[in-house]
Formats: C-alpha cells, structure tokens, sequence
C-alpha cells in the first residue's frame, strides 16, 4: 500500500495529458445543467399473505438539491394495520414503516414519489465565494461511520495520497485518481456491496461495487480533511451519452441500486464524483474490460469528476441508519438504499426481491 509523492504526481500528469486527448469523432460524457426531468418512483411490496406479524421499511427520495434534485412528498396505499413516514433524526433519511399484526390479511404496499432531477455540473474554472457548508455539517462529513473510519490505515492512506499536495480541489482529484486507478469493478459482489473500506485497505483487496469504491472515495476524502459523503439511490433512465452501463435499461429499476459520492470544497460547494462508475464503464462497456486510455474511459474519468447525469435519484445520504422496531441484531443497517423486512423478528434478504417480495418501477417524462 506504499505510495509516494512522485507515483502520486505521476497519475495525476498522466490524468490529466490523458484527459486532454482530442475528442475528434466521439461526443464526450459531459452533462451539464439544461431542461428537468420528472421520475415517478413506485415501489410494490408484497408479503406472504399469512403468517406472523410482520414490518417493512422503505426509503423514500427525500435529498433535496435546488440546483439537481426535487423530490415531492410520497403517497402510499396498503393493506398495513400502521404505517408511518419517518425521518432519522440524525441524518434526514426518510422512510415509509409500514406494521401487519398476525393474521391471514393480504400484506401489500405501494409507495410513489415524483423526483424532478436534471444534470448538474460544477464549473472546477471557477470557484465561488458563496459556498458554504455550517459547522454541524462539516463535523458531520468528516465523521467516521461503522464501516468507514477515519482513523489508522484509513488515515495512513490518504496521508500517502495527498503528501505535499496543496489545495481542496487538488487533493480531492488525487484522491479521486488513485481509486481509478487503483480499485476494480467486481461483479460477483452482491448488490451493491457492503462499504467497509478498512477491510478493504487491510485485506489490499480494493474490489467491489459502488457502495465500496464511493465510500473508499468518501473515507479517504475525510481522513484528508476534505467533507465527503455517499449518496445513496437507483438510476432511473438511460445515460444520454450512449454509456449503456450508466442508466437504466428498462422501466424496472428493481435491481438498478447505485451509490454515488460529493465532495465538499470551499471554493466550489458540494462537488460531485463517481470513481466507481469509471470502472464500471471499464469493466462492462463493449467490448468489455476497457483499458484506462479507451476513448470511452477517458470521457467518464474527466466528466465524473465534477459532474453527473441526472438520469438517477437519490435516496438519502446517510449511515448506520436505526430502523425503529426492528428486531434482528441491533436494529441498524449500514445504508438505507433497499426496502428491509421483518416477518416474525427475521430479516429478509434485501438483495434478494424476487424472495422479499418488491419491485420498483420508473417511469420518465417532461417536468
């Protein structure tokens, strides 16, 4: 895990002449503010219709973002003895709790939220003097989590990563660069994969999926200094940019989970950042197993960097979110971006819908 000053630098030049390659030919991926789109998410739930009692929880898009994301309230009907929209206090992830006693009733649920979302991007040639992050946030975003400390090998890391680097915005495409560089997609992780980036840097297995690589990217912004969090939601549309693994396939978004990461700088506010979307193009565009300098990489890498399609809507950006009831374990999950059940004190595979049993629908229109 050594890392030096000069390998550091090195990457960074390499990035940058590489990202500065002529685009003759091809449309880059570079999303940039315009028109909104209006999402209507539907998430159907149904349980074995007899049974012991029995509670579900299911996230609600409730990020708000004046200038990418703005999500309405959700309507729901169900079949539920209870159900209640519930805030963590902590975090502000919303989500529906829905209770069925014991009994032979029908447990359905269905809960719909319209999101209006549009592409975003931060201009990184232009910093501004408006931006502004409270102190009760900063403290927030570069707080340790369950599975993301800030501290030991995590420090040590990022230490490495940013050594005689000055300035936010440099350190925080260093850090950016080296998960690119250094990480891979692997599509044998369930879901979108569990985020312990301790294991991670200790096991020198930096594989994974979203939830792994973005919260690598947040762990080592914040042992940097640098606030970061992790953005949890579901892509909702196809990519514009002709990028089939960055969109939504279909209207059936019930495995379409995707984690993304923001990274707040002083002179620029949150920026966005999507280090494990990179591998991703990498490892499923045609013809597959891209190389770091294939056209279609080298677009990614420069636009996730600073931007993103609004082609996906977040849930919430929270940790170790608290599932009020619940009976297994200690009741807390370490990210809330999939339905969770409980029938009779036993927790359902999450992961596993078509056992649940959920679906989740997206359909796209004008705002």
């Amino acid at each position: 895990m050594s890392l030096t000053r000069r390998t550091v630098l090195s990457l960074s030049a390499a990035a940058a002449a590489v990202a500065a390659m002529p685009r003759v030919g091809r449309a880059a991926f570079a999303p940039q503010p315009g028109d909104w789109a209006e999402h209507v998410l539907t998430t159907r739930i149904r349980l074995s219709e007899t049974g012991p009692a029995a509670q579900v929880w299911v996230p609600v898009a409730a990020l708000e973002a004046d200038d990418w994301q703005r999500p309405e309230a959700p309507e729901w009907t169900t079949t539920a003895d209870t159900a209640e929209l519930k805030t963590d206090p902590y975090s502000g992830a919303q989500f529906l709790h829905a209770t069925w006693q014991a009994g032979d009733t029908p447990r359905t649920l269905e809960l719909s939220t319209r999101v209006a979302t549009r592409d975003r991007a931060v201009d990184l040639s232009a910093p501004r003097d408006d931006a502004q992050l409270s102190e009760a946030d900063r403290t927030r975003y570069l707080a340790a989590t369950e599975l993301v400390p800030t501290d030991g090998i995590v420090k040590d890391t990022a230490d490495q990563i940013v050594a005689g680097i000055d300035g936010e915005l440099e350190k925080a495409r260093a850090i950016y660069d080296w998960i690119v560089e250094n990480t891979a997609r692997n599509p044998e992780t369930r879901g979108c994969g569990l985020g312990d980036v301790a294991s991670m840097l200790k096991l020198r297995d930096l594989t994974g999926k979203c939830a792994d690589l973005n919260a690598l990217y947040v762990g080592l912004a914040r042992a940097a200094g640098l606030p970061a969090r992790d953005l949890y939601g579901l892509r909702v549309a196809p990519s514009e940019f002709g990028y089939k693994s960055l969109g939504a396939g279909s209207s059936d978004v019930t495995k379409a989970q995707h984690c993304r990461a923001e990274v707040f700088l002083s002179d620029y506010g949150w920026v966005p950042v999507d280090p494990a979307d990179v591998r991703k193009v990498m490892l499923e565009e045609p013809p597959k197993d891209l190389s770091l300098d294939n056209p279609k990489v080298v677009d990614a890498r420069a636009g996730l960097f600073g931007a993103w399609e609004g082609n996906w809507i977040a849930y919430n950006d929270a940790h170790d979110v608290p599932l009020p009831g619940a009976e297994e374990g200690d009741g807390v999950v370490p990210f809330l971006m999939y339905p969770q059940a409980e029938i009779d004190g036993t927790r359902l595979d999450s992961l596993s819908p078509q056992d649940f049993v959920y679906e989740i629908t997206a359909e796209t229109g004008a705002a």
